[in-house]
């Protein structure tokens, strides 16, 4: 994963895996689509930095969601709830002003290793 900016994609620390803002964009830095489009790419991202880093879906802890328009909760929900099935990590949604590439949502996460 290429950070759009000047920080790191994760970074282990102290047991845990810290896990930077992913956007639902694709390899070449465009953004997917419509909410749902963007949040289960945002997702795909999140997980492939997890798994980069040496962690799995299973031992994800705490996500932070951040969303252009609130509005889009329900439908950023159906598709977050088809990744994080069983035992689902805690979790934050808040509502933001706007995101860089004027995306409609990012994701961060915290992963226990």
């Amino acid at each position: 994963m290429n950070a759009i900016g000047p920080y790191s994609p994760y970074v282990r620390k102290g047991g845990f895996i810290f896990v930077s803002g992913q956007l639902g964009i694709d390899e070449e830095g465009r953004i997917a689509g419509d909410i749902e489009k963007q949040t289960r790419k945002a997702i795909e991202n999140l997980i492939a930095v997890v798994e980069e880093a040496g962690g799995s879906t299973e031992n994800i802890v705490k996500v932070t969601v951040y969303l252009k328009d609130i509005a889009d909760f329900n439908l950023m929900n159906k598709v977050y709830s088809e990744y994080f099935v069983k035992n689902p990590p805690a979790r934050t949604t808040v509502g933001v002003a706007s995101l860089p590439k004027e995306a409609l949502v990012e994701l961060d996460a915290v992963v226990k290793v």
